[in-house]
């Protein structure tokens, strides 16, 4: 009884190894597959933040709009190299831990293939021992007793080696396999922040070589071209003199005059120029050379 009790503490001690594996991998896969999913989701955001900066750049200025196409083309880099973190997580992390519950499971099935070895050896050592206390004169029948003893403790003792190789073969797997999902993690992760830093940096290039007062002259001269230049300081007479007014008065008859009415609907050369039209940069996705957003972009 003493090598029995001795087999069922090793068998618990084997049970509560594959437990604790089945525990802990089954919260490392449901928290790297969140882990997963919040990166794809953030993508995502980054994604719709990459069409919001492009629609702003085509309401701009030229300076402005240059620079913040190449930031949301740099900000766009990246999303494709999370898209590739995304992938690598779910195909080197996240899938494997998924399987390894097969491995637990045909683990589980050997050690209760083992016990109920083991069960049956017990109930023969209690046949055994009732029958030696309610017959103890009947040899044949306690013979034949101790024959199927042994018989059981033979199969439960081969059945035990067999346990203990599935279990060590189990626990070497269950730690190469650990190491190998964490080292695939980090290096999945050390590969997209590299990539990353590299794009931002230039994405910070980028957007330190803007030109701010290129882009306020701009806005100014449109502003004077569109509303033309007013003195502000304050005139010294508000009352015009009779002389102004005759003068005045003068000026508009003449340019009455001059003004034939079939010409009411054309602009004059300095109204042209003041409401040109600026640049519509929608129409630059339509253009052959023009750059495409990465595939990330149209990502729902």
């Amino acid at each position: 009884m003493n090598i029995i009790f001795s087999r069922d503490s090793q068998v618990r001690g084997m049970d509560n190894t594959v437990a604790n594996t089945e525990k802990y991998f089954g919260q490392f896969c449901s928290l790297l597959a969140a882990y997963t999913r919040k990166t794809a989701r953030l993508r995502n955001k980054a994604d719709q933040l990459v069409k919001q900066l492009i629609d702003f750049a085509n309401s701009e200025n030229p300076e402005l709009r240059a620079t913040m196409r190449g930031f949301a083309e740099d900000l766009a880099k990246v999303q494709d190299y999370r898209q590739a973190q995304v992938e690598r997580l779910e195909t080197k992390v996240v899938n494997p831990l998924k399987l390894y519950g097969a491995q637990i499971k045909q683990t589980r099935a050997e050690i209760k293939k083992f016990k109920r070895v083991q069960n049956r050896e017990i109930k023969q050592l209690e046949k055994l021992e009732k029958l030696r206390q309610k017959s103890p004169w009947d040899r044949q029948m306690i013979s034949q007793a101790e024959t199927r003893v042994q018989r059981a403790a033979m199969d439960s003792s081969r059945t035990t080696l067999q346990l203990e190789e599935t279990v060590d073969a189990f626990q070497r797997q269950k730690l190469k396999d650990l190491q190998t999902f964490f080292s695939n993690f980090v290096t999945i992760e050390m590969v997209f922040h590299a990539k990353a830093l590299e794009v931002y940096s230039s994405a910070f290039q980028t957007l330190e070589k803007y030109d701010l007062e290129r882009d306020l002259q701009d806005f100014r001269a449109k502003m004077q071209g569109v509303y033309g230049h007013y003195n502000t300081q304050p005139l010294a007479n508000t009352n015009p003199s009779p002389s102004v007014l005759q003068s005045l008065a003068s000026q508009v008859s003449v340019w009455s005059t001059i003004r034939s009415p079939g010409k009411e609907g054309e602009e004059s050369e300095d109204d042209s120029m003041e409401e040109a039209p600026v640049e519509d940069l929608r129409a630059l996705g339509q253009r052959p050379n023009a750059r495409e957003l990465p595939t990330t972009v149209r990502r729902t």
